[in-house]
C-alpha cells in the first residue's frame, strides 16, 4: 500500500512538473505554438491524475452506463487506463456520444438546465487533455478572469467588485450571456485553440469532442456549436474562447470600466451611465465574434449610488449600504441573493420532506449539516448574518414539522422543539460566529 501511494505521489509530481515546463514555455514566448502535446495526454502519470480528478467529481454514467464505482469495483482501473492510453497512442480512440439529461436550475422552480454527459472513459481523456492544455493557456489569461482557474475563486471576483465599487464605480453593466456553453461558435473556438496549439492530433481530438453528438430519448443530434456542459474540459474551452473578450477589453476598452468575469458571468463597473451603456455595446460586439449574444431581458445597467439599486453576481446580491459609522458614506455590501435563498430553502425542504419519514431525525440532521456547512462556507465572506438567521429559523421550523409528523402529531410543540432541542440533536447553526465582509455596514 505504501509503495502504491509513493508511486501515485511520484506520478502527481511528474504531471505537475510537466505543467510547470509548459507554463514557462508559454509565458516566456507569447507567440509560441506547441506542436507536441497529444503524446503527453497518453502519459501514465497524466492519465492517473486525470482518473483521480474524475473520480473525485463522481458524476453520472454516460451512454454506456459505466460508472466510476463499476470500474473500481471490478478492480480494473490500471487496465482501464492502459487501454485508454493504448487507444490514444494508436489513433484508435473515438469518443462516444454524449448522454443528454435535464436537471432543475437551482432556485428556479420549473426551469431545467441541459447537461451533456460523456462516458467515464471520455471524461478521463478530457481531464488528461485539460491537464496538458491548461498551463499553456493560463500563461495568456488575464486578471479579469476568475472562473475555473487555478488559484482563482469566486471570492476573489467578489472582492474585486467590492474594491472597485468603493473607489467610486457607481454604474454596473450586469451582463447575462445567453446560453454561452451551448452557443460558442466551433470555428471561432478552434481558431483560438490553434493560436497556441499546432499539434494536429491534439486539435483533431478537441474537434472530435466538440462534434461528437448528443443522444436524447434514443435520437442523436449533431452539435455544430457550444461545448458540452458536464465535460471536464468545457470550462477551459469556454475560458479560451472568452479570453477574446478579456484581451479586447484590456486593449481597447479598459477606460470605460473594470471587467470582472467568472466563466460566462460578467459585470463591468463604470463611473458613469454613458460609460456603462458604451460598455454594453462593446461587450455585445466582441461576443458576437464568438457566436454569442447578451440576453436582452437579463442584461441591465444598475445604479449603485446611495444604495439606489443592486445586482446579483455569483450567488450574492451586491448593494451599497450607508455606513453606521460615517453617515452619508455608502459602501458595497453583499449577501445571499433571493435565488440563493430559494435554493437553500428547497434543499432543506427536500431533506425534511414527508417522503423522508422512514429516515431518523439524526440521519436527517447529518444530511442537513453537510448542506448548511457548505452553504455557509461560500456565503460567510459577506454581510450575510441576517440571511443566515432567516435560514436558521426555516431549518428549525422544518425539523419541528418533520419530528412532529414522525410522532403522529398534527401540531408542533414549540416547548418540545425549542433551541435546546436543536442543540441536543446537533443542528449546525449558520448564524453562529458569522464572518462579515464590510466593517462599515
Amino acid at each position: 500500500m505504501k509503495a502504491r501511494s509513493t508511486a501515485k505521489a511520484d506520478g502527481l509530481d511528474e504531471s505537475r512538473a510537466l505543467q510547470r515546463v509548459l507554463y514557462r514555455g508559454a509565458k516566456q514566448n507569447p507567440s509560441r505554438r506547441f506542436h507536441a502535446l497529444y503524446d503527453k495526454v497518453a502519459r501514465s502519470d497524466v492519465l492517473s491524475r486525470a482518473w483521480d480528478d474524475v473520480r473525485a467529481n463522481r458524476g453520472a454514467p454516460g451512454i454506456d452506463g459505466v460508472t466510476i464505482e463499476h470500474v473500481e469495483a471490478s478492480g480494473v482501473v490500471a487496465a482501464f487506463l492502459n487501454k485508454l492510453a493504448e487507444d490514444l497512442r494508436g489513433g484508435t480512440y473515438r469518443p462516444a456520444r454524449l448522454r443528454r439529461v435535464n436537471i432543475p436550475k437551482p432556485g428556479q422552480p420549473g426551469k431545467l438546465r441541459p447537461l451533456s454527459i460523456p462516458t467515464v472513459r471520455d471524461r478521463v481523456a478530457m481531464a488528461a487533455a485539460k491537464i496538458v492544455l491548461e498551463p499553456v493557456f493560463e500563461a495568456d489569461f488575464l486578471p479579469s478572469s476568475y472562473g475555473f482557474r487555478p488559484k482563482r475563486s469566486a471570492e476573489q471576483a467578489n472582492e474585486a467588485i467590492r474594491t472597485e465599487a468603493n473607489r467610486g464605480a457607481n454604474w454596473v453593466l450586469d451582463a447575462d450571456v445567453r446560453d454561452c456553453f451551448g452557443s460558442i461558435d466551433h470555428q471561432a473556438l478552434m481558431e483560438q485553440l490553434a493560436r497556441r496549439v499546432s499539434d494536429v492530433r491534439m486539435l483533431k481530438l478537441l474537434r472530435a469532442w466538440l462534434r461528437v453528438g448528443v443522444l436524447e430519448d434514443g435520437v442523436t443530434s449533431e452539435t455544430d456549436s457550444g461545448t458540452p456542459q458536464g465535460s471536464p474540459i468545457s470550462p477551459l474551452l469556454a475560458n479560451v474562447a472568452l479570453h477574446v473578450l478579456d484581451a479586447a477589453w484590456a486593449h481597447t476598452s479598459s477606460r470605460l470600466g473594470v471587467l470582472v468575469r467568472y466563466a460566462d458571468d460578467l459585470v463591468v463597473l463604470c463611473t458613469s451611465r454613458a460609460y456603462a451603456e458604451e460598455a454594453q455595446r462593446r461587450v455585445g460586439a466582441i461576443l458576437a465574434q464568438l457566436g454569442l449574444q447578451l440576453h436582452p431581458d437579463k442584461t441591465r445597467i444598475a445604479c449603485l449610488m446611495r444604495g439606489q439599486q443592486g445586482f446579483d453576481f455569483l450567488g450574492f446580491h451586491h448593494h451599497k449600504v450607508e455606513s453606521w459609522r460615517w453617515r452619508g458614506h455608502y459602501y458595497l455590501n453583499r449577501w445571499p441573493s433571493d435565488r440563493a435563498m430559494n435554493a437553500i430553502r428547497t434543499k432543506v425542504r427536500e431533506v425534511t420532506g414527508r417522503d423522508k419519514m422512514d429516515h431518523s431525525v439524526d440521519s436527517v440532521v447529518v444530511t442537513l449539516n453537510l448542506i448548511l456547512r457548505g452553504w455557509k462556507a461560500y456565503f460567510r465572506n459577506g454581510t450575510s448574518s441576517r440571511k443566515f438567521t432567516i435560514i436558521d429559523h426555516y431549518v428549525h421550523e422544518r425539523l419541528a414539522i418533520f419530528d412532529s409528523a414522525k410522532h403522529g402529531r398534527t401540531k408542533r410543540n414549540w416547548q418540545r422543539h425549542d433551541k435546546a432541542w436543536l442543540e441536543r440533536i446537533g443542528v449546525f447553526r449558520l448564524s453562529q460566529a458569522t464572518v462579515t465582509g464590510n466593517v462599515h455596514a
